[in-house]
């Protein structure tokens, strides 16, 4: 079985300059869990989920430290400030553009190519989904579910 059938040839995918908010739109629209970026036909990137749920990790506030009886009035105010600056720091991220956050280095793989291929090439590298293409321009997408089907179908 190769890979052309049973790849979904119609790609849903996000320009470089989507903002994470618009982008986690797509995705949920469309019911996926990534999508390949694309910017004039040309594959540029690709996101996930797992990379839109990066952005929410909130920094180590770091190591346990015991107050002065001074710094007791201080603590409450210096929780508030932490707590605004992680506040302001969610808000800005739906307005992050896909571009600073999209995996660069993207896994593709040939419509021409075995299944059997590409679950061996998703397992290795630990991915989800594989844009096929086919003279450096994208002509469909497979997925571990995709696999799956395919499989299920023989």
């Amino acid at each position: 079985m190769k890979v052309k059938d049973v790849m979904n040839p119609n790609v849903v995918f996000c320009k470089p300059d989507n903002t994470v908010r618009e982008a986690a739109k797509i995705l949920k629209e469309n019911n996926i869990s990534g999508a390949p970026i694309l910017e004039g036909g040309e594959l540029v990137g690709i996101i996930s989920e797992a990379d839109l749920l990066k952005l929410l990790i909130v920094p180590e506030k770091g190591d346990l430290w015991l107050p002065s009886p001074f710094e007791v009035i201080e603590i409450p105010i210096r929780e508030l400030i932490g707590w605004e600056e992680t506040k302001r720091m969610l808000s800005d991220v739906g307005s992050t553009k896909i571009e600073e956050i999209m995996t660069k280095d993207v896994h593709t793989i040939s419509s021409e190519a075995s299944v059997e291929e590409a679950s061996e090439h998703m397992i290795r590298h630990r991915i989800n989904r594989l844009p096929v293409t086919e003279d450096s321009r994208v002509v469909g997408i497979i997925t571990r579910g995709d696999i799956i089907k395919g499989l299920a179908k023989l």
